[in-house]
Protein backbone atom coordinates (compact mmCIF):
# COMPACT_ATOMS: atom_id res chain seq x y z
CA UNK A 1 0.00 0.00 0.00
CA UNK A 2 1.36 3.41 -0.97
CA UNK A 3 1.16 6.44 1.30
CA UNK A 4 -1.49 7.94 -0.96
CA UNK A 5 -3.60 4.76 -0.81
CA UNK A 6 -3.26 4.68 2.97
CA UNK A 7 -4.41 8.30 3.18
CA UNK A 8 -7.44 7.51 1.01
CA UNK A 9 -8.25 4.48 3.16
CA UNK A 10 -7.98 6.57 6.32
CA UNK A 11 -10.29 9.21 4.83
CA UNK A 12 -12.84 6.47 4.05
CA UNK A 13 -12.49 5.12 7.60
CA UNK A 14 -13.14 8.56 9.09
CA UNK A 15 -16.21 8.97 6.87
CA UNK A 16 -17.51 5.53 7.87
CA UNK A 17 -16.95 6.13 11.55
CA UNK A 18 -18.62 9.54 11.31
CA UNK A 19 -21.94 7.80 10.64
CA UNK A 20 -21.65 6.03 14.01
CA UNK A 21 -22.70 9.16 15.91
CA UNK A 22 -26.15 9.11 14.33
CA UNK A 23 -26.76 5.40 14.97
CA UNK A 24 -25.37 5.58 18.50
CA UNK A 25 -27.62 8.55 19.26
CA UNK A 26 -30.63 6.45 18.23
CA UNK A 27 -29.57 3.61 20.52
CA UNK A 28 -28.85 5.67 23.66
CA UNK A 29 -32.56 6.48 23.75
CA UNK A 30 -33.38 2.88 24.67
CA UNK A 31 -30.13 1.20 25.78
CA UNK A 32 -27.38 2.01 28.28
CA UNK A 33 -24.04 3.26 26.84
CA UNK A 34 -21.77 0.40 27.93
CA UNK A 35 -24.45 -2.11 26.95
CA UNK A 36 -24.45 -0.73 23.40
CA UNK A 37 -20.68 -0.90 23.18
CA UNK A 38 -20.57 -4.46 24.50
CA UNK A 39 -23.09 -5.79 21.96
CA UNK A 40 -21.52 -3.81 19.12
CA UNK A 41 -17.91 -4.79 19.64
CA UNK A 42 -18.39 -8.38 20.80
CA UNK A 43 -20.52 -9.26 17.77
CA UNK A 44 -18.05 -7.46 15.49
CA UNK A 45 -15.15 -9.34 17.09
CA UNK A 46 -16.95 -12.65 16.62
CA UNK A 47 -17.53 -11.97 12.94
CA UNK A 48 -13.92 -10.88 12.42
CA UNK A 49 -12.59 -13.99 14.15
CA UNK A 50 -14.69 -16.20 11.88
CA UNK A 51 -13.54 -14.33 8.75
CA UNK A 52 -9.85 -14.15 9.64
CA UNK A 53 -9.34 -17.18 11.91
CA UNK A 54 -6.42 -18.46 9.83
CA UNK A 55 -4.62 -15.14 10.17
CA UNK A 56 -5.19 -15.19 13.92
CA UNK A 57 -3.36 -18.52 14.21
CA UNK A 58 -0.15 -16.49 13.93
CA UNK A 59 -1.11 -14.29 16.89
CA UNK A 60 1.78 -13.85 19.33
CA UNK A 61 2.03 -12.26 22.77
CA UNK A 62 3.46 -8.98 21.51
CA UNK A 63 0.67 -8.49 18.98
CA UNK A 64 -1.89 -9.46 21.61
CA UNK A 65 -0.47 -6.94 24.07
CA UNK A 66 -0.25 -4.12 21.55
CA UNK A 67 -3.77 -4.77 20.27
CA UNK A 68 -5.11 -4.85 23.83
CA UNK A 69 -3.37 -1.56 24.64
CA UNK A 70 -4.90 0.07 21.55
CA UNK A 71 -8.29 -1.33 22.49
CA UNK A 72 -8.03 0.06 26.01
CA UNK A 73 -7.36 3.59 24.82
CA UNK A 74 -10.08 3.43 22.16
CA UNK A 75 -12.51 2.07 24.76
CA UNK A 76 -11.93 5.19 26.87
CA UNK A 77 -12.72 7.35 23.84
CA UNK A 78 -15.87 5.38 23.01
CA UNK A 79 -17.09 5.37 26.63
CA UNK A 80 -16.80 9.16 26.78
CA UNK A 81 -18.44 9.47 23.35
CA UNK A 82 -21.46 7.40 24.34
CA UNK A 83 -21.99 9.32 27.57
CA UNK A 84 -21.63 12.58 25.64
CA UNK A 85 -24.43 11.46 23.33
CA UNK A 86 -26.78 11.13 26.30
CA UNK A 87 -26.55 14.90 26.84
CA UNK A 88 -25.66 16.41 23.47
CA UNK A 89 -26.62 16.11 19.82
CA UNK A 90 -24.77 13.75 17.51
CA UNK A 91 -23.44 16.68 15.45
CA UNK A 92 -22.04 18.42 18.54
CA UNK A 93 -20.38 15.26 19.84
CA UNK A 94 -18.91 14.52 16.41
CA UNK A 95 -17.50 18.03 16.21
CA UNK A 96 -16.02 17.91 19.71
CA UNK A 97 -14.51 14.46 19.35
CA UNK A 98 -12.82 15.46 16.13
CA UNK A 99 -10.97 18.25 17.88
CA UNK A 100 -8.39 15.47 17.74
CA UNK A 101 -7.37 17.05 14.44
CA UNK A 102 -6.08 19.95 16.57
CA UNK A 103 -4.83 18.01 19.57
CA UNK A 104 -2.80 15.35 17.73
CA UNK A 105 -0.27 17.65 15.99
CA UNK A 106 0.17 19.68 19.18
CA UNK A 107 0.69 16.54 21.27
CA UNK A 108 3.07 15.09 18.68
CA UNK A 109 5.15 18.27 18.82
CA UNK A 110 5.29 18.15 22.62
CA UNK A 111 6.29 14.48 22.59
CA UNK A 112 9.08 15.28 20.13
CA UNK A 113 10.14 18.20 22.38
CA UNK A 114 9.91 20.74 19.63
CA UNK A 115 7.73 23.70 18.87
CA UNK A 116 4.94 23.13 16.37
CA UNK A 117 5.32 24.92 13.05
CA UNK A 118 3.83 28.41 13.07
CA UNK A 119 1.02 27.60 10.58
CA UNK A 120 0.06 24.53 12.63
CA UNK A 121 0.04 26.49 15.88
CA UNK A 122 -2.04 29.28 14.31
CA UNK A 123 -4.56 26.87 12.81
CA UNK A 124 -4.88 24.99 16.11
CA UNK A 125 -5.43 28.22 18.02
CA UNK A 126 -8.15 29.40 15.65
CA UNK A 127 -9.84 25.99 15.74
CA UNK A 128 -9.88 25.87 19.56
CA UNK A 129 -11.32 29.41 19.69
CA UNK A 130 -14.04 28.15 17.37
CA UNK A 131 -14.71 25.22 19.67
CA UNK A 132 -15.05 27.60 22.60
CA UNK A 133 -17.45 29.89 20.74
CA UNK A 134 -19.63 27.07 19.42
CA UNK A 135 -19.91 25.28 22.76
CA UNK A 136 -20.14 28.29 25.10
CA UNK A 137 -23.11 28.02 27.42
CA UNK A 138 -23.71 24.34 26.70
CA UNK A 139 -23.72 24.33 22.92
CA UNK A 140 -25.90 25.78 20.16
CA UNK A 141 -28.55 23.06 20.10
CA UNK A 142 -29.59 22.91 23.74
CA UNK A 143 -26.75 20.53 24.60
CA UNK A 144 -26.04 20.06 28.30
CA UNK A 145 -22.76 21.08 29.88
CA UNK A 146 -21.95 17.47 30.93
CA UNK A 147 -22.58 16.35 27.36
CA UNK A 148 -20.17 18.95 26.01
CA UNK A 149 -17.53 18.09 28.61
CA UNK A 150 -17.80 14.38 27.82
CA UNK A 151 -17.47 15.29 24.15
CA UNK A 152 -14.27 17.23 24.79
CA UNK A 153 -12.99 14.32 26.87
CA UNK A 154 -13.69 11.94 24.02
CA UNK A 155 -11.66 14.20 21.72
CA UNK A 156 -8.69 14.04 24.07
CA UNK A 157 -9.00 10.26 24.39
CA UNK A 158 -9.37 9.89 20.62
CA UNK A 159 -6.16 11.89 20.18
CA UNK A 160 -4.39 9.51 22.54
CA UNK A 161 -5.80 6.57 20.59
CA UNK A 162 -4.51 7.95 17.28
CA UNK A 163 -1.04 8.49 18.72
CA UNK A 164 -1.04 5.06 20.35
CA UNK A 165 -2.11 3.42 17.09
CA UNK A 166 0.60 5.30 15.18
CA UNK A 167 3.19 3.79 17.50
CA UNK A 168 1.86 0.27 18.02
CA UNK A 169 0.61 -0.44 14.48
CA UNK A 170 4.28 -0.93 13.57
CA UNK A 171 4.67 -3.76 16.09
CA UNK A 172 2.81 -6.55 14.28
CA UNK A 173 0.30 -7.43 11.59
CA UNK A 174 -1.98 -4.35 11.51
CA UNK A 175 -5.14 -6.31 10.66
CA UNK A 176 -4.58 -8.74 13.54
CA UNK A 177 -3.95 -5.77 15.83
CA UNK A 178 -7.26 -4.29 14.71
CA UNK A 179 -9.16 -7.49 15.50
CA UNK A 180 -7.57 -7.76 18.97
CA UNK A 181 -8.39 -4.10 19.53
CA UNK A 182 -12.08 -4.63 18.72
CA UNK A 183 -12.28 -7.74 20.94
CA UNK A 184 -10.65 -5.87 23.81
CA UNK A 185 -13.15 -3.03 23.51
CA UNK A 186 -16.01 -5.51 23.60
CA UNK A 187 -14.71 -7.27 26.71
CA UNK A 188 -14.06 -4.00 28.55
CA UNK A 189 -17.53 -2.73 27.64
CA UNK A 190 -19.12 -5.96 28.83
CA UNK A 191 -17.30 -5.72 32.15
CA UNK A 192 -18.35 -2.09 32.60
CA UNK A 193 -21.93 -2.90 31.67
CA UNK A 194 -22.10 -5.75 34.20
CA UNK A 195 -20.75 -3.47 36.94
CA UNK A 196 -22.66 -0.24 36.23
CA UNK A 197 -25.72 -1.31 34.22
CA UNK A 198 -28.19 -4.13 33.72
CA UNK A 199 -27.18 -5.36 30.23
CA UNK A 200 -29.86 -6.59 27.85
CA UNK A 201 -30.01 -7.59 24.22
CA UNK A 202 -31.83 -5.30 21.76
CA UNK A 203 -35.40 -6.25 20.95
CA UNK A 204 -36.74 -3.68 18.47
CA UNK A 205 -35.91 -3.95 14.74
CA UNK A 206 -34.72 -0.32 14.75
CA UNK A 207 -32.19 -1.15 17.47
CA UNK A 208 -30.82 -4.13 15.55
CA UNK A 209 -30.72 -2.06 12.36
CA UNK A 210 -28.64 0.65 14.02
CA UNK A 211 -26.39 -1.97 15.59
CA UNK A 212 -25.91 -3.70 12.24
CA UNK A 213 -24.63 -0.45 10.74
CA UNK A 214 -22.34 0.11 13.72
CA UNK A 215 -21.01 -3.46 13.59
CA UNK A 216 -20.39 -3.77 9.86
CA UNK A 217 -19.56 -0.25 8.66
CA UNK A 218 -18.24 1.60 11.69
CA UNK A 219 -16.49 -1.27 13.47
CA UNK A 220 -15.74 -4.06 10.99
CA UNK A 221 -14.45 -1.52 8.48
CA UNK A 222 -13.66 1.58 10.53
CA UNK A 223 -11.98 0.40 13.71
CA UNK A 224 -10.43 -2.76 12.29
CA UNK A 225 -8.72 -1.11 9.33
CA UNK A 226 -7.53 2.04 11.09
CA UNK A 227 -4.28 0.33 12.23
CA UNK A 228 -3.77 -0.89 8.66
CA UNK A 229 -4.09 2.64 7.28
CA UNK A 230 -2.00 4.27 10.01
CA UNK A 231 0.79 1.71 9.68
Amino acid sequence: MTVRQAEMLLAAIIAARATSFMFSKILVGTMAPFNILAVRFLIAAGLLIVLFHRRLLKLDRRTLGCGAAMGGVFFASMALEMHALTGASSSTVSFLENTAIVLVPMAAALMARRRPAAPVAAACTVAMIGVGLLTAGGGPGGDTVPGVLFGLGSGAAYSAAILTTARLSQEGDPLTLGIVQVATMGLLALGASLVFEAPVLPTAPAEWGSLAALIVVCTGFGFTLQPVAQS
